[in-house]
């Protein structure tokens, strides 16, 4: 497959960028319901799946989490990891694979555009958008709805505004250190 792509996280970020430039433009054809739509999931569940394993939650976060998909964390947790991390990093459910959340915040070191994005909270998985067009939902900003009864992510305080635009000018990979095993992204 396509995995290793994800050892590229600027370049992946890149390449987010022009996929959104590119797809803007045909917003008004591009809905939910709509003839294309069956194309674009194709495309997502194909391109997305080959590199990043994608589920399909219909919430896209890559370039939230390091070009990471949480979805394949075991747990599926959407804001970090679990209480049983093992010291090197494994995962706690599979302890022959390394922990997701701990790939998504050396990936999300390398990405100098939506890198500091790992310091926000994500709203849990909205389970009515699985299986449909994340690009979709994006561009009408469906993602962003939240279901009655939920509370957005931006009413929880945990980082000030002038704190998230210091960590947004200091992101880079030298002035982190990622973890003991000095890996960097």
């Amino acid at each position: 497959m396509l995995r290793f792509l994800q050892n590229y996280p600027h370049f992946l970020e890149v390449v987010y960028d022009l996929f959104e430039r590119v797809l803007l433009p045909f917003q008004r054809w591009l809905k939910p319901g709509s003839f294309f739509e069956p194309a674009v999931i194709w495309v997502e569940r194909t391109g997305k799946g080959a590199v990043f394993d994608c589920r399909m939650c219909g919430q896209c976060i890559l370039h939230s989490t390091g070009m990471t998909c949480s979805m394949t964390c075991p747990k599926n947790l959407r804001n970090g990891p679990c209480g049983g991390v093992r010291p090197d990093g494994h995962c706690e459910v599979y302890p022959d694979k390394p922990c997701i959340w701990v790939q998504a915040f050396e990936r999300s070191i390398a990405m100098p555009k939506y890198g500091y994005e790992f310091l926000q909270i994500q709203p849990p998985v909205n389970r009515q958008l699985e299986g449909s067009a994340s690009w979709i939902n994006m561009i009408h900003d469906i993602d962003d709805e939240m279901p009655e009864g939920w509370v957005s992510t931006e009413e929880i305080p945990v980082v000030t505004p002038e704190v998230e635009e210091e960590v947004r000018h200091t992101w880079t990979v030298n002035e982190w250190t990622v973890n003991s095993r000095g890996a960097g992204g």
